[in-house]
């Protein structure tokens, strides 16, 4: 049977909405509030592959949405072992009316909830009393399974996804934090023993790979976040690529101050960003300070039209006099 869930029409004057997300963000908001997989509690199962054949959009694309969403705006938390998506502001939006058939939904919804975690995330914002008991009954009950153990944690550790591929075609069996965390220590633990050697015998790697994912990390993030596109991955690969395949002596630096220029010009396309980068290599200009020199001592002064009387009616000869008098005898 098909449900109905309505977005809020003071949805689209939220500051947050209106001033601070991009398009994409709307789109894959008012997707988290309406797909077929939500309920009553603002908790429910979803996998990264059913959201991405939802949306049309890459797995990829539906990863640094969620990053997005989790790590800046703050609007939901996700479980990657138990797939349960939590979303932040639900219970002030939706649970403003109580009575026996809601609260028996509530009831009967919380209970399968496997992350109770999530619970106590969506309780905060809610403002009917009888509500909060409900959901506070079950945050209880989390408190004494999880313990002392999860209460330092880190929440953008606990509720971020796993990389691309991972463990996304089916639900997991439920884990309890403390067990996800020790399993996911031993693994790190693993791999940083395994690149260690490596490490040891070309000590400028590591800075040079630190130092290459920052400049990366920098450049999406400028591009995600200034509107030119979060689900067209291939064209932020084609840009990355200018950090390693360019003569640019700054290539991070040089690759924003065109994306700023782009931007200024309202521009926010790739094609428009390569095209500046592909005339600086032209010039020569390998560097931002050579480039700001540049365009400092080569801008044309503007050329004013001279203004050329227009004559109307017909040129008067020379040596004619007029004579006010003619005609009058």
């Amino acid at each position: 049977m098909a449900r109905f869930r309505m977005v809020r029409t003071d949805f689209w004057t939220n500051p947050i909405v209106s001033e601070e997300m991009t398009p994409e963000d709307k789109y894959f908001y008012v997707y988290l509030l309406t797909n077929p997989q939500t309920t009553q509690i603002g908790i429910y199962k979803i996998t990264k592959k059913q959201m991405a054949f939802d949306l049309g959009y890459s797995i990829e694309s539906v990863h640094s949405l969620m990053g997005r969403f989790i790590t800046h705006h703050k609007l939901i938390r996700y479980n990657p072992e138990t797939r349960e998506l939590a979303i932040k502001n639900w219970g002030k939006d939706n649970l403003q009316k109580g009575g026996k058939p809601v609260m028996d939904c509530i009831f009967s919804e919380l209970k399968e909830v496997e992350d109770l975690s999530l619970i106590l995330y969506v309780l905060e914002p809610i403002q009917k009393q009888e509500i909060r008991s409900l959901y506070e009954s079950f945050c209880d009950q989390g408190e004494m399974m999880i313990g002392n153990e999860a209460s330092g944690q880190d929440e953008i550790d606990t509720y971020l996804e796993p990389q691309f591929g991972d463990r996304d075609d089916t639900f997991t069996p439920r884990y309890t934090i403390g067990g996800q965390k020790e399993k996911e220590e031993e693994k790190e633990k693993q791999q940083q023993e395994s690149f260690h050697p490596i490490l040891e015998k070309n000590p400028d790697i590591e800075n040079s790979l630190q130092n290459n994912q920052k400049d990366v990390k920098e450049i999406v993030e400028f591009w995600d976040y200034n509107g030119f596109g979060f689900s067209n991955i291939n064209a932020k690969q084609q840009l990355l690529a200018w950090l390693e395949d360019s003569n640019f002596l700054q290539p991070k630096e040089v690759i924003l101050k065109a994306m700023n220029i782009a931007c200024a010009n309202n521009k926010r396309r790739l094609s428009y960003v390569v095209g500046i980068l592909k005339n600086w290599v032209n010039e020569s200009l390998l560097t931002v300070e050579e480039i700001d020199s540049y365009h400092e001592n080569n801008q044309k002064p503007v050329l004013m039209h001279k203004q050329t009387a227009i004559p109307t009616g017909r040129q008067i000869p020379s040596g004619f006099k007029l004579d006010l008098t003619a005609g009058e005898e």
